[in-house]
């Protein structure tokens, strides 16, 4: 059995901040300061600052001496380090699904894609939180493979890197509204390949879909700093 201890009161403030910073609500390079935040939730200022110090460890903010905390920069350098090490880390993950269960018992992993077809199919991709849903519905895919895998190593490492893949996802999905019917096609191609048990092709659609993502960031961010 596994206890979940309830989040604490700084990790809620992270997520709500965190969020903030994703949608771009909060934009790179923007101050955030403690004390309006810990007046517009009715918070301490130490809740607050220990809010920072968990964004700042999931790359979100960057704290400075006597400046306080900033949104932190996309930039080419560090969209580059993310992808490199993130594919890498989904594909480990598609690789232990397969070593732990054979590709007949895998339909569940087809009702989750299914599950996010349903959502992609009834969402009007301009909707103003359609990005935001999609990318929910992908990371719920990635949460029944770490049940599949029972790796809690791996799943905390994927995890930690959730912010920050969730931020540039949004880049890219706002600014596409094409890739959120992309998205369903890449889980449908994912999960064909796992119910057949086809690991190598399993792990070329990963990688292809971060490819693509990752370039669709990068063509961005060169438009926006032109």
């Amino acid at each position: 059995m596994r206890f979940q201890a309830p989040e604490s009161l700084s990790e809620q403030i992270a997520q709500h901040l965190g969020q903030r910073i994703v949608v771009r609500d909060l934009k790179p390079g923007e101050r955030i300061q403690e004390l309006k935040v810990s007046g517009d939730l009715n918070v301490s200022r130490g809740s607050v600052r220990e809010a920072l110090l968990i964004l700042e460890r999931r790359h979100l903010v960057e704290i400075y001496p006597r400046r306080g905390a900033v949104v932190s920069e996309l930039t080419i350098d560090s969209v580059n380090a993310l992808y490199d090490i993130y594919i890498d880390l989904l594909c480990m993950l598609a690789r232990k699904v397969l070593e732990r269960w054979p590709g007949e018992q895998l339909g569940g992993v087809m009702g989750q894609v299914n599950e996010m077809q349903a959502v992609i199919d009834a969402l009007n991709s301009n909707a103003p939180d359609a990005a935001e849903r999609v990318i929910e519905a992908g990371f719920g895919v990635m949460q029944y493979a770490y049940r599949l895998v029972e790796n809690p190593f791996l799943e905390e490492t994927l995890e930690n890197f959730r912010p920050a893949i969730s931020r540039t996802y949004y880049v890219a999905l706002d600014h596409f509204r094409s890739e959120i019917a992309e998205t369903g096609t890449f889980f449908r191609r994912l999960a064909d390949a796992a119910v057949e048990g086809d690991s190598e092709r399993l792990q070329r659609v990963i990688q292809g879909f971060g490819e693509h993502q990752r370039h669709q960031v990068l063509s961005i961010l060169t438009e926006e700093t032109a």
